[in-house]
């Protein structure tokens, strides 16, 4: 499991999250590459050599959180390694936003939770849905931008979504009670 910063961020920014998913037995991984400048030709490159590095030590598959600007770097590394990504988890990222690629608007090929808010306060909530389809949704919760990382619904929607089985994604369901 790869999690990724947000714009002027680094692994201190995730560090809570980090905590709580390898408190859930997930092996939580940071970048690695510093303060997130955003995607200069040397975080892009380090983003594919980091990916590599996580997968090697975990096999497998590996599932993507991307905190903001990190949210659209784990689309595209979802993009370029499809068949090595479990999952793609994404918080206040603004993807669909005008600025962003027209790449990092088109739907997945594997399962993708979009984690926005209503009251984020910097990142407008409409550039961070994607249109509803096969294994795609958009998970509201109630929080600022900043705190979004670590407040405890987001965490549980996190937490639900990494808990279901691999290959078989359902829809979250605020209810149903997974991890």
């Amino acid at each position: 499991m790869l999690v990724l910063p947000g714009l002027g961020a680094d692994d201190d920014s995730t560090r809570i999250l980090r905590r709580f998913l390898r408190d859930r037995g997930y092996d939580a991984c940071g970048w690695r590459l510093g303060r997130n400048v955003g995607p200069t030709p040397e975080i892009l490159r380090g983003l594919g050599l980091r990916f590599a590095e996580v997968r090697d030590r975990q096999g497998g598959k590996v599932s993507l959180i991307g905190w903001s600007l990190g949210g659209v770097y784990a689309r595209g590394l979802a993009r370029r390694f499809a068949p090595r990504v479990r999952c793609v988890i994404t918080l206040a990222s603004p993807y669909n936003a005008p600025a962003i690629d027209g790449v990092a608007r088109h739907p997945l090929p594997v399962p993708t939770t979009s984690i926005y808010s209503r009251s984020d306060g910097i990142v407008p909530w409409r550039v961070c849905v994607e249109e509803p389809g096969p294994q795609r949704e958009n998970v509201e919760v109630a929080s600022s931008h900043i705190g979004m990382g670590h407040h405890p619904a987001t965490l549980l929607v996190i937490a639900n979504r990494l808990a279901q089985p691999e290959g078989r994604w359902r829809p979250y369901s605020p209810s149903g009670r997974v991890g």
